[in-house]
């Protein structure tokens, strides 16, 4: 699922009211999106309406700080306030909404409601009342889903389809229907030549691996249907077997250009996953592939922009180490060294052994009661 698809079906799923499936979507990708503001705005969305008030704080702030004056974040942030009983933000957010929209109907009743309600005994009776969820920021936009166009072209479809299948019966046109996954354009670009399948090993010298003529083509062969099927990692380690062996240079050097189509996984994309164990065996066959592991983090140190931690894998039930790998992110995260997580990384060989380029993490959020909204401490 690409990135876009991503925050799409999280979006419908807040509109569906699946809240929670919503946040256990989008809550791993945070590493992916951190700085996109449509990711903030439908996970603040989906704790909002979930009741996860912390989490609706954390989100909002963090949306702010990306579009400083959108007026569903800072309806959003006016909500949680007015729930906190800090009416003077609240006011002060819902002013500067209307600055931007005057017609702002819900920043404007808002105001009305705050003023109605001087006495917290008559705020909070509102509050418990659920009244408040009128008020809330509109759901993030989704569009229709394709199964919505494709009841609307149902009708067409059925007249027309008794002539189509007739004329594909009879041969006069190719099948249509024939593959329900797109292709991957431009892989055609890397297909085995004639001379390529004349002399496809060398002959003379070392290599980890020694494959027979045969081998090697069918090697090469099985990480081309791999990555059509979008099973990129498992293609990696093909890849990797022809870079290791004594495969002719013409066939590595595609083998390189083909290894240029896969794309970089998310928790719910990456299709083969390899554990530590069958790793550690052999570094080197699994290199440049992506990974998920759990565990614990330890020595965790939080820069301004990287974030980076020893990962004890497997010790996540504290029963066993498996190993401990090193851990890189090229941006700021917020890692609890007393939670378990899983980690989603690109494994790289260094001297000091298996080490991992973080792609995401996934972690059970672990928010301070005190925390501001809008960041500034006041």
């Amino acid at each position: 699922m690409n990135d876009d698809r991503i925050l799409l079906r999280a979006a419908r799923l807040v509109r569906s009211g699946k809240y929670g499936a919503s946040i256990r979507l989008l809550e791993p990708e945070v590493v992916r999106y951190h700085d996109s503001f449509r990711y903030y705005y439908i996970l603040a969305s989906a704790c909002l309406r979930s009741g996860d008030f912390g989490g609706a704080l954390t989100y909002f702030r963090r949306g702010r700080e990306i579009k400083m004056r959108d007026p569903s974040v800072l309806l959003g942030l006016a909500i949680l306030y007015l729930r906190r009983g800090e009416t003077d933000r609240v006011v002060d957010l819902c002013l500067e909404v209307l600055e931007k929209d005057p017609r702002h109907r819900k920043a404007g009743k808002i105001l009305e409601t705050v003023r109605k309600s001087g006495d917290p005994d008559i705020l909070a009776a509102w509050l418990e009342s659920g009244r408040i969820s009128r008020l809330y920021p509109d759901l993030p936009s989704a569009p229709p889903s394709p199964l919505f166009y494709a009841a609307l072209a149902a009708l067409a479809a059925t007249v027309a389809g008794a002539a189509l299948l007739a004329t594909v019966g009879a041969g006069l046109l190719n099948n249509p229907f024939a593959s329900a996954v797109p292709d991957r354009t431009g892989m055609e670009t890397v297909n085995l030549v004639e001379e390529d399948r004349a002399r496809p090993v060398e002959t003379g010298g070392s290599w980890r691996l020694v494959l027979t003529k045969a081998q090697v083509l069918e090697t090469y062969e099985t990480a081309q249907r791999l990555f059509r099927d979008y099973r990129d990692e498992a293609a990696r380690f093909q890849l990797n077997r022809i870079l290791d062996s004594n495969a002719s240079a013409a066939i590595k050097a595609k083998a390189s250009l083909l290894a240029s189509f896969a794309a970089v996984p998310g928790f719910d994309t990456i299709k083969d996953k390899y554990e530590y164990v069958e790793v550690a065996r052999d570094p080197a066959a699994f290199r440049d592939l992506h990974v998920v592991w759990r565990g614990m983090a330890t020595n965790v140190r939080e820069g301004e922009k990287t974030t980076s931690f020893d990962l004890l894998v497997g010790y996540d039930t504290r029963n066993s180490l498996q190993g401990i790998v090193p851990v890189a992110f090229d941006s700021a995260l917020s890692v609890d060294p007393e939670k378990p997580l899983e980690v989603l990384g690109r494994l790289k060989l260094e001297t000091r052994g298996m080490v991992l380029e973080g792609v995401a993490i996934h972690q059970a959020r672990s928010l301070t009661a005190g925390t501001d909204v809008d960041g500034t401490g006041k």
